[in-house]
């Protein structure tokens, strides 16, 4: 049985095609791009006013972060991590100083030559469908990577099949259950990236998990943006408690989860 089961987006047909049996919405307009080293630099800086390599302080703090969160599940401790979409390497490296044997996957020569040679990482420039092993792992991680590959049941296959029993899938992604969608959609279509297939909700993801036996054990925001909301959790007094709300329901425009294979 196939996990999508596609029709017509009930509410914005021109955009999306959608998922019945998940809520998964596939991004009509999208297009595959050549992610070169200009997406590490001019348009990394572009977004965030800075270079990928300039918030590498930023990026390792975020990474220690996102260890902390798996470090919480990851008991009794399993090593063998595959991070697909490594970039230069920031997250596999401070991965590695816990003591985590890891492996990065990037398309970008670039990034994985400096994750190479600066920081002594085993990476290999391939596309990860293109990435052939025997091996199997503890945690499979992907950071804003998912929603890039046209083809999703494919690539979420893949990304079980290497996945030992037990282990982690941990993923940072937009979501459609966050104040710009669901309170400005005019705004979200406006600003949708075009290399962007897929777009899901926490609800969609764990739907998708449970359809690889895989349980999420952790769902939250990755930032809170109470001006963005139009709604009611954004007008007074609401806006007092925001942030704890939108912890609690997962409530963000990009979120962060982890699920555990049963």
């Amino acid at each position: 049985m196939s996990l999508f089961k596609i029709t017509d987006h009930p509410e914005f047909p021109t955009y999306y095609r959608y998922c019945e049996n998940t809520g998964t919405c596939f991004y009509i307009p999208a297009k595959e791009r050549v992610y070169s080293k200009s997406y590490f630099m001019e348009e990394y800086k572009a977004q965030y006013k800075k270079t990928y390599y300039e918030d590498e302080l930023a990026l390792r703090a975020l990474a220690k972060k996102r260890l902390q969160v798996l470090e919480r599940f990851n008991q009794p401790r399993k090593t063998d991590l595959l991070e697909i979409g490594s970039a230069a390497g920031f997250f596999l490296d401070e991965a590695k100083k816990l003591g985590y044997k890891t492996k990065g996957i990037e398309i970008s020569e670039s990034e994985v030559k400096y994750s190479r040679e600066q920081l002594g990482l085993d990476a290999l420039s391939i596309s990860f469908l293109d990435y052939q092993t025997e091996s199997k792992f503890d945690c499979i991680a992907a950071f804003f990577v998912l929603e890039h590959f046209p083809d999703q049941e494919k690539v979420l296959s893949k990304i079980f099949s290497l996945l030992k029993e037990g282990g982690f899938v941990f993923l940072a992604l937009p979501s459609i259950y966050g104040p710009t969608f669901l309170t400005s959609p005019d705004e979200w279509f406006k600003t949708h990236p075009d290399d962007h297939f897929a777009d899901y909700s926490p609800l969609s993801l764990k739907k998708v998990f449970q359809y690889f036996e895989a349980e999420v054990l952790y769902c939250e925001p990755m930032s809170f943006h109470v001006a963005r909301d139009k709604g009611i959790r954004g007008k007074f007094p609401f806006k007092l408690f925001y942030n704890s709300l939108a912890k609690l329901t997962s409530y963000g425009d990009t979120i962060q989860i982890l699920a555990k294979r049963r």
